[in-house]
């Protein structure tokens, strides 16, 4: 019974295996990113840079179909784009860097959406919107991994400033000229991350494995390392527990995956030890 259930599934279909596969470098590379996402106040950053990369995905689509090489270098473009016009008109105008990037972000959700359009049928913009966790092919596993190591690679080397930027980036300013080098290395690594999840989850699902296992995490740990660790264990375990639900109830596997990562969200919510809604009766509790 355990094993039809859980272990079936991947044992017997390569393409549940491939979509695994995929989910675990997704969570392995891109919730650390969402972890300091969350750190840095700039979750809903990463929600608008998500759909921001639509247009340079669906221009790659236009010129090439459902090419894996256009599509990438084409969200790449799109995405680094929109955060670097963004934090130029928040810089040289009155308006701020939140309110440009959400003017940007529905300038290119829409952008994207007409010409994808254009082209192709509902079927193709399901696709760019949704992702195809089930139908992931090496070419897209080999991407997926690669982005993950170079995203923990570059984590790895400015974890130090990160970590700083994200307590008082005034200071990191005042005493290291690695400040802009940093936030604008962590922007690329958000992009790349973002486009990797969206060959897999869609443009609309790829920044909730980033977001909200990094918001779920909160509640189990005070540290850095416990919160990317619990973070990461979150998201495996809702990639691998939508990939079975999803399959034995014949569900669609992307949306799967992030509503039971925002079950986990909920249930961290109510009874996680680390200010949740009930860590202080359990605080009394433990006192008296």
């Amino acid at each position: 019974m355990i094993w039809e259930a859980l272990v079936q599934p991947f044992a017997e279909f390569a393409f549940m295996r491939r979509a695994l596969m995929g989910c675990v470098a997704i969570s392995v590379g891109g919730t650390p990113v969402g972890v300091f996402l969350l750190l840095r106040r700039m979750s809903l950053t990463g929600d608008a840079m998500a759909h921001a990369i639509l247009p340079g995905a669906a221009i790659g689509f236009l010129i090439a179909g459902l090419s894996l090489g256009a599509m990438t270098v084409g969200g790449l473009i799109a995405g680094m784009a929109v955060a670097l016009l963004s934090g130029f008109v928040a810089r040289v105008t009155a308006l701020r860097e939140d309110a440009s990037l959400a003017a940007f972000y529905l300038i290119s959700l829409a952008l994207g959406v007409l010409i994808v359009s254009m082209r192709g049928s509902n079927v193709d913009l399901m696709h760019v919107l949704f992702g195809t966790v089930l139908a992931l092919d090496n070419a897209t596993l080999t991407l997926l991994c690669s982005i993950t190591s170079v995203t923990l690679v570059a984590l790895a080397f400015i974890f130090r400033p990160l970590v700083l930027e994200c307590a008082d980036p005034q200071f990191l300013r005042s005493v290291s000229r690695f400040s802009t080098v940093t936030h604008f290395t962590f922007l690329a690594l958000v992009v790349m991350n973002l486009v990797g999840g969206f060959h897999a989850l869609g443009t609309l699902m790829a920044v909730g494995i980033m977001i909200l296992p990094a918001a779920a995490a909160r509640f189990w740990a005070a540290g850095i390392g416990g919160l990317i660790a619990a973070a990461v264990a979150i998201a495996i375990l809702s990639s691998v527990s939508g990939l079975l639900v999803s399959y034995h109830f014949g569900l669609p596997s992307g949306p799967t995956i992030i509503l039971l990562a925002g079950l986990v969200y909920g249930m961290s919510l109510a009874f996680g030890p680390v200010g949740s809604l009930t860590a202080p009766v359990f605080r009394v509790r433990v006192d008296a």
